[in-house]
This record gives C-alpha cells, structure tokens and sequence, in this order.
C-alpha cells in the first residue's frame, strides 16, 4: 500500500459546486490523510514543521484545489513556498521528497474549450500547470496527469458532479491500493472520470 496525503484548499468553499462533496469523499476514504488547508489556516499562518512531517510521512502528494486565474489559491502558493524549503526539498541536501508522486486534482469554472491550447494561444491547461509541474519535478517527484473536472459550476445539473465526486474516491482507494498504473489510464494529457474503475457500490 502508498501512503495517500490529500490537501485541500479552497478558500471559497460556501460557493462550492463539487469540491467540498470531492473533500467529503477523500476525507472517507480509509488509511488516507485528508487536510483541509483553509481549515487548519485561516490565517495563513503554515506551521512549516507540521507540513514537511506531513510530506515526510506519505508517499502519494495530491493537491486538491479549484483553478483560480489560471493557478492555485493563494494559500496553496504560499503552502509552496514555505513547505518546500531550499535543503529540504531542493539543492544540497534537499532530497527528502525524493521518488514520491505528486497528482493534482482540479475544478475549473469554463468548459474544456476555454483551456483549449488550439484556440487560446497556446495557453491550454496543461501550460497553465507547467510551473506547479516543474516545482514538483525539481522536488524529485513524479508528476501524475491531473484529474480535472472541466466546467464544475454546472456539473451538478448536467449528472457529471456525483460521478466524479464516486471515481475521485475509487482513484485515491486505487492509488493508496497499487492498482492503478495513472501513466496508462491518462487519456490525453489528464485522467478523466470515466477512465477511472468503479467499485460495485457505485453501480457500475
């Protein structure tokens, strides 16, 4: 089994259309460390010892975040900067993430098109994420292909909401399980729903 850290941050969390159901299922899953970041933080003030234990203690890093402006929430930046320390996660000495997989997890407000690197000069979503990919990579981590839900604010009246809220659990059970190989289920450059297993209790 992987160790699974999920950290959560959404700082608008009262206007959430699928996060906090994708929160509550993450937190529910069993032998899986959930933290909600605003939560702990709500001042920003990111007890850097807590975190670097945290990263310390698992295997699997997943940032769980909607997209605003084309980034991660402030508090998850400022997580970054802090958490990542110069001798801890990077230069010399700085190996103690070393071989651990990072995987993002990500809500966006606009349909697929409007990340779409072919009509919006080039700025698809994946180049959007290059920066959070590169910090992770000079980490020495191995970053997964995201798991994005395109257009989450009507996810709820098109059906697609309770879908991915069920294949977001079954891909962290699959995650801390090794039972999923996520460089051969992307489709593309991101894992989508429908390419993750259900269990029996979704009804698939």
């Amino acid at each position: 089994m992987s160790r699974v850290l999920v950290l959560f941050a959404h700082p608008g969390q009262r206007h959430s259309k699928v996060n906090l159901a994708m929160a509550k299922a993450a937190n529910s899953v069993a032998d899986v460390t959930f933290a909600d970041l605003y939560g702990e933080y709500p001042t920003f003030g990111i007890n850097i010892d807590v975190e670097q234990a945290r990263l310390l203690a698992h295997d699997i890093i997943v940032f769980q975040f909607p997209l605003y402006w084309y980034s991660t929430p402030s508090l998850l930046k400022e997580w970054q900067d802090l958490v990542l320390e110069y001798g801890f996660a990077y230069g010399p000495g700085g190996d103690k993430l070393k071989g651990k997989r990072f995987l993002a997890v990500i809500t966006t407000g606009g349909r697929p098109a409007a990340y779409d690197a072919t009509v919006n000069q080039m700025h698809g979503l994946r180049t959007l994420l290059s920066p959070l990919q590169r910090s992770m990579e000079v980490c020495g981590m191995t970053f997964l292909s995201p798991f994005v839900l395109f257009g989450a604010i009507d996810a709820n009246t098109d059906g697609r909401a309770p879908l991915h809220v069920l294949a977001y659990r079954s891909l962290l059970e699959a995650l801390r399980d090794d039972t999923i190989d996520t460089g051969a289920r992307s489709h593309g450059d991101f894992l989508k729903y429908d390419f993750i297993p259900m269990g029996k209790e979704t009804g698939a």
